[in-house]
């Protein structure tokens, strides 16, 4: 596996020197270069929510208290992102994207989200190097200013704290392989240590693989896999999905999203007193499922675009050996969306977390949340 990942890694360092060496012959044969045509666009989100918990002595946190203290309710500024894209010419951009919200609590590590430069040869072959979401599922496809229900999914964050997800450090190609079903491709090789670090915790590094076909319009299939080695131990990941926008009569339409991951959760092996752990990391296995409908009046009344009503179901398991706590999670919403794209949308929901077993003083008890949430496009 490590050879894999090695020879992974030599394929991307070489695919990049080809770049270099094919736009230094364009160059020195007069060809023509790139046509330099600077520009810089500007995007952003604010999201801002009230959260108040509904279950007795489990704040807003989840966490359970004994003594019956803690906060239940609260006004949070969950994200403020401002994006900026400069367009160095008609092949060349660069990203860059900071969360201002971080800085209500410790910002190390945090505040900077994305930081990376991308370079199109064709449509086969596009190059990014720096600090970017890998594309190891459903929810990577989405822009990074819109988020489909009341947040990211449990197996988004468990899979990005393991470094599969979210914002990683390393470089990747992708591209188009077939046009007519749309068939798309992405490879990434990262540190896996999460964003922000000064350099890797060790020498091992994580590749990851999306293959993405949409057979027919708004129709999507994508399967995931990785592989990777931690502190000298194997690791992998897997994951399948798919979605769907069904037109409906009279305005309505409804979007059916579903996504499967299983991979190893070294974090968590790691992060065990080695005197604790229960066998070797194959034992740490993670495991997690979702399905999210989501029914859709386009209203189009003045502002107002249309309604939405949607219900995510999840079940994960953060070990699915021993010792497991299956976590299931039913999170209803309705949201008023204004303006067009999720510009400005207005929510209203639950969430509400199941546990297998109540582990009091911990996270890991069931609580309800109720949400109001608020965000716009900036």
């Amino acid at each position: 596996m490590q050879q894999v990942i090695i020879s992974m890694q030599k394929f991307l360092y070489l695919a990049i020197l080809s770049v270099v060496l094919h736009l230094d012959g364009r160059t020195q044969t007069g060809a023509k270069t790139d046509s330099i045509q600077p520009k810089i666009t500007f995007k952003g989100l604010f999201q801002a929510r009230y959260i108040v918990s509904l279950k007795k002595n489990v704040d807003v946190n989840g966490l359970h208290h004994i003594d019956g203290e803690g906060v239940f309710n609260s006004f949070d500024v969950r994200r403020a992102r401002a994006q900026f894209t400069a367009r160095i010419s008609d092949r060349t951009e660069a990203v860059l994207l900071v969360n201002l919200a971080d800085f209500k609590s410790d910002p190390k590590n945090k505040v900077l989200e994305n930081a990376y430069l991308i370079y199109r040869l064709n449509t086969l072959l596009h190059f990014k190097i720096g600090q970017f979401r890998p594309a190891f599922g459903l929810e990577d496809t989405y822009s990074i200013n819109i988020i489909k229900s009341f947040d990211y999914s449990n197996q988004y964050t468990a899979f990005g704290s393991n470094g599969w997800q979210s914002f990683q450090i390393g470089i990747g190609m992708f591209g188009d392989l077939a046009k007519d079903i749309r068939l798309q491709y992405e490879i990434d090789v990262i540190n896996g240590n999460n964003r922000n670090q000064v350099t890797d915790d060790d020498n091992g590094k994580q590749a990851t693989f999306r293959l993405q076909a949409e057979p027919k319009k708004n129709i999507k299939f994508g399967m995931n896999s990785g592989y990777g080695r931690h502190n000298k131990e194997n690791i992998y990941a897997a994951g399948f999905d798919a979605s769907a926008i069904f037109p409906m009569k009279n305005k309505f339409s409804l979007e059916l999203e579903t996504e499967w991951k299983q991979g190893n959760n070294h974090i968590l092996f790691f992060n065990t007193d080695s005197s604790l752990r229960t066998g070797g990391i194959r034992q740490y296995v993670m495991n997690g499922f979702y399905i999210l409908p989501n029914l859709r009046y386009a209203i189009a009344y003045r502002r107002l675009s249309s309604i939405e009503l949607s219900c995510r179901y999840e079940y994960f398991d953060k070990n699915i050996k021993s010792p497991s706590n299956l976590r299931q999670t039913i999170t209803p919403m309705i949201g008023l969306e204004f303006l067009h794209s999720y510009n400005a949308r207005i929510q209203i929901g639950m969430v509400a977390d199941i546990y297998q077993k109540n582990i009091e003083a911990t996270t890991q008890y069931n609580n309800n949340l109720f949400i109001l949430q608020i965000q716009t496009q900036l």
